[in-house]
């Protein structure tokens, strides 16, 4: 199973979310051609509610410790309630554009 359908696979059986995007965005890094190391995830759950960002974070990272030990390097997080993605009409912001290694 590869790293992208790992964490969808968590985040879905942790979370039960209202909507779920898990993308790879290593392409856009410095890194090997296939590499798994760079994702950004767009979560709208009913664990959100009540909680600020800092908190709802924190969850998704405790679901995600092992890859985050691994190889993933970054996590782009984008976590909702249900009724905050559906006042944003399906829109969560684009992650930008790499900066790191010898492209800064």
């Amino acid at each position: 199973m590869s790293v992208r359908d790992t964490i969808q696979s968590k985040l879905e059986q942790t979370f039960a979310p209202a909507h779920l995007e898990v993308e790879n965005e290593s392409h856009g890094h410095n890194v090997p051609r296939g590499s798994e190391t760079h994702f950004r995830v767009v979560l709208a759950c009913s664990a959100f509610e009540g909680k600020r960002a800092v908190a709802r974070h924190q969850q998704v990272y405790a679901v995600l410790a092992e890859e985050l030990k691994g190889g993933v390097h970054a996590l782009a997080l984008h976590t909702y309630t249900a009724a905050e993605w559906s006042a944003l009409a399906g829109e969560a912001p684009q992650s930008p554009a790499c900066m790191g290694g010898s492209k800064g």
